[in-house]
């Protein structure tokens, strides 16, 4: 972990978060049901949390070792358009996701929670972590969350990252009664 000032400056230069979705954006655990197809859940909180960071400013992205209709669903409804779905290999796929852009990596975060997510966490300025990640996963991440993936960790994340860039209080603003 690294000192909570050096954390905020380097939320604050976040201008794209990529996730992770198995045990990020859902608990982890591959539902079937007797036929076969695979159910997921995801928190609604995690939901709005990446609409209200998007309308601040800050790209999200998608990269996940599988494939599922329901990923793609789940990220048209949020208005994610950029999604990578059944690649090991994240950051080829990452290198992909920013093909024919310019991006600094410091400007990057990434949540991740198991090995191949170390493969694009080693290399960009803001690795996140949540809590049941691998052991290297979070040796390696800058801050872990203290939500759980599945359980509202991406909408902490997406929360730190507009207090950080001073966009959070607007954000807010439309839900608070005056």
């Amino acid at each position: 972990m690294i000192p909570e000032e050096i954390l905020q400056q380097k939320l604050a230069k976040v201008r794209h978060l990529v996730l992770d979705v198995d045990g990020v954006l859902t608990d982890g655990k591959l539902y079937f049901d007797n036929s076969g197809n695979e159910l997921k859940t995801f928190h609604t909180l995690d939901g709005h949390g990446i609409k209200m960071l998007q309308q601040s400013g800050v790209a999200v992205a998608i990269i996940t070792g599988r494939r599922s209709g329901l990923v793609e669903k789940r990220a048209h409804d949020l208005g994610i358009t950029r999604l990578i779905q059944g690649r090991e290999d994240k950051y080829t796929a990452f290198k992909e996701l920013f093909a024919g852009e310019s991006y600094d990596l410091d400007n990057i975060a990434y949540i991740g929670d198991d090995y191949p997510d170390l493969q694009v966490m080693t290399r960009i300025g803001c690795p996140i972590a949540v809590p049941n990640a691998a052991p290297p996963v979070l040796e390696r991440a800058i801050w872990v969350t203290t939500r759980q993936g599945g359980e509202g960790a991406v909408r902490e994340v997406c929360d730190r990252i507009m207090q950080a860039q001073g966009t959070f209080d607007a954000a807010l603003a439309p839900y608070i009664a005056e």
